[in-house]
């Protein structure tokens, strides 16, 4: 029903995102990486591709993943990257590959049974010490449907404890738009790295 929902609002999508502001996501990402550029980026749930013609333009080699069909085909031609159609819960990664994941408003898609294995994928798709970002519209860890949408709304507690049995080591960890009071900030966003030797 998620992927449906955005295929079939796709176009208007579009319109209501295009001009989102997330370059505080995208440096929070790139500030974490330790690997000269040009980077290699997944930009996971690229959606139209307004992010992943960012990176693009900023000289890195971005990869796109979407499982909603009409947003592949916009952001091939919007971005003119290497978009993969893949379900997020059927996932085929290339091993050690890519030195950052930026994943804005997508895992939270994941349901919560499924976020631990998912996790483990992504991880295993970095290149040791790779950088993974999420950004999700925060909550109290409840699972529920929004206007068709399936979303899991965590808070950092929540967040941190699915990352850390992943074995991901917490870097940062911020609240959307800044500088406004905590309860208008519906936005928690974080950055995460894939250890060079996992335990």
């Amino acid at each position: 029903m998620t992927v449906a929902h955005y295929n079939e609002r796709a176009a208007a999508f579009w319109q209501g995102t295009r001009n989102h502001d997330v370059r505080q996501n995208i440096a929070a990402l790139l500030q974490n990486i330790e690997c000269d550029p040009p980077c290699k980026i997944l930009d996971f749930g690229c959606g139209p591709g307004r992010d992943l013609k960012v990176f693009k333009e900023l000289g890195h080699l971005a990869v796109g993943l979407e499982g909603a069909e009409r947003f592949v085909e916009m952001a091939r031609s919007y971005s003119g990257c290497d978009v993969w159609f893949q379900d997020f819960l059927s996932l085929d990664l290339p091993s050690e590959y890519f030195d950052g994941i930026f994943a804005n408003a997508s895992l939270f898609h994941v349901p919560g049974c499924e976020v631990p294995r998912v996790l483990k994928e992504l991880r295993a798709t970095l290149k040791p010490g790779g950088i993974l970002f999420s950004s999700n519209p925060r909550g109290s860890n409840e699972e529920c449907w929004n206007q068709d949408r399936y979303g899991m709304y965590h808070d950092i507690e929540g967040w941190r404890r699915y990352m850390t049995a992943a074995e991901f080591v917490e870097m940062t960890h911020y609240y959307r738009p800044a500088g406004l009071p905590r309860e208008q900030q519906p936005w928690l966003a974080s950055v995460w790295r894939k250890p060079d030797i996992l335990c």
